[in-house]
């Protein structure tokens, strides 16, 4: 379940129907779970509209452009960049550069529509600077040993790696106080419940469709 840190914002109720414009931004430690819980939103709760990213890496198996990220060069990466045209951007694990890109966000806000950004710690704190009325959300494993299991378990880096990425992950869990709400990930479905309340919205029933798996997060596909 969520617990609170200054506290969750709540919708406000407008016309009969729940108003829920504020921006929403998801960030955790590495292999949190973030872009799983992220897809579970998008597969159950489709009124939110979810960024999708820009990056620099390469597009993996399964992955398709402009639904999981923009893939773009690093020449382009840093047109948008000095044309003021990603609302945060960041070098995620001294490797990849990722972004928001910045209109999209302002038009689904201007909408009314729920708006949700995942986005790595970097990003956050970038975006609470420059929109400071944004909901930040925080998402956290249900303890360091579950954690350490999740990256070890996925196969994906070498030892190096790992160690790195657990490096960055001490530091990141450090951050939880400056969010304004903690969901801890123990379970994909619940903590996608727990999101979407804390955004003012109401979850859906248990029974309604299975959770998704997702390509990766930022921090996952970095």
């Amino acid at each position: 379940m969520s617990s609170p840190g200054r506290g969750p914002h709540t919708a406000e109720e407008v016309g009969g129907g729940l108003r829920a414009a504020r921006l929403t931004v998801l960030a955790g430690p590495t292999a949190v779970g973030k872009g799983t819980v992220s897809a579970d939103v998008r597969h159950r709760y489709p009124q939110v509209w979810l960024s999708v990213s820009a990056t620099t890496r390469a597009p993996r198996p399964g992955e398709v452009d402009g639904v999981h990220y923009h893939f773009v060069d690093e020449a382009e990466f840093d047109r948008m960049a000095a044309a003021g045209e990603l609302l945060e951007w960041a070098v995620v694990h001294g490797r990849h550069r990722y972004g928001t890109p910045r209109r999209p966000v302002e038009e689904v806000l201007a909408q009314g529509r729920p708006a949700l950004l995942e986005i790595d710690l970097q990003g956050a704190r970038q975006v609470r600077a420059t929109m400071p009325g944004a909901r930040f959300v925080f998402l956290a494993p249900p303890s360091w040993e579950e954690l350490v299991r999740r990256l070890v378990g996925r196969g994906t880096e070498d030892e190096a790696e790992r160690e790195r990425r657990l490096a960055t992950a001490r530091t990141e869990l450090e951050a939880e106080q400056e969010f304004d709400v903690t969901v801890v990930n123990a379970d994909v479905r619940q903590a996608g419940d727990d999101l979407v309340s804390s955004m003012g919205l109401r979850p859906l029933p248990a029974t309604d469709g299975p959770a998704v798996d997702s390509p990766g997060g930022r921090q996952q596909g970095a």
